[in-house]
């Protein structure tokens, strides 16, 4: 992809692009580096041609294979909650999807490993990442249920997918002082951020959210 498609015209333009920041600020999110990360990412790239005109608009989009790509508040939102007052240090992504959310991860962190259990999405995110150079992020194949214990631990773990409780596993993977953050529920969820303390994990409950559900296996 060349230089022009990756800066975007017209709807998919920088100018577009930071009227996206600007929401996000006006709905609350107020940590510059979330919004600058926010603002430095080219979301369109992450979609199909047929849906770039709205990918800077506050809502998720389908990508295929029952997946979507998350709206822009809530990847804002999600990353905020893990950062604040700390940075993300080694992050691991459950779901990469398109790579869209670890390549906001990767403007932040320069240590990011993300999972997909879907082969296809896997290697469109892959191309996706190459595009930008962001050749730090590194990407599996693999079952997010049983996160990626060979990289462990992480500082920072972040699901793109909803399950109705917090997986055992990725809270074993989870480095002291740590921070994960998912979607909690099924017909109703809400953001959820445990932190590894001194004497166990502490829970905290934010906004609702509707994410797909955290699936086993891999396709």
């Amino acid at each position: 992809m060349n230089s022009a498609a990756l800066t975007g015209i017209g709807m998919t333009s920088q100018r577009t692009r930071a009227r996206m920041v600007d929401r996000l600020r006006a709905l609350g999110i107020g940590d510059t580096r979330v919004l600058h990360a926010m603002g430095v990412v080219p979301r369109h790239v992450f979609l199909e041609q047929a849906l770039a005109n709205r990918a800077y608009d506050d809502t998720a989009l389908p990508l295929g294979f029952g997946q979507t790509i998350s709206q822009p508040f809530v990847v804002a939102r999600m990353i905020e909650i893990l950062i604040a007052g700390r940075e993300l240090g080694k992050t691991l992504e459950i779901g990469a999807g398109c790579g869209y959310q670890a390549a906001i991860l990767g403007v932040l962190s320069k240590q990011v490993f993300a999972v997909e259990r879907i082969a296809p999405l896997l290697a469109r995110a892959r191309e996706n990442l190459k595009q930008l150079k962001l050749s730090h992020i590194r990407l599996k194949h693999a079952d997010g249920n049983l996160g990626l214990a060979e990289a462990a631990p992480f500082d920072t773990i972040i699901l793109a997918a909803a399950a109705a409780a917090v997986p055992q596993t990725l809270l074993a993977q989870l480095a002291p002082g740590g921070r994960l953050v998912m979607p909690l529920g099924g017909a109703e969820q809400v953001i959820c951020l445990v932190e590894r303390g001194e004497i166990g994990f502490v829970e905290t409950r934010f906004d609702a959210v509707r994410f797909v559900p955290l699936l086993p296996g891999v396709e």
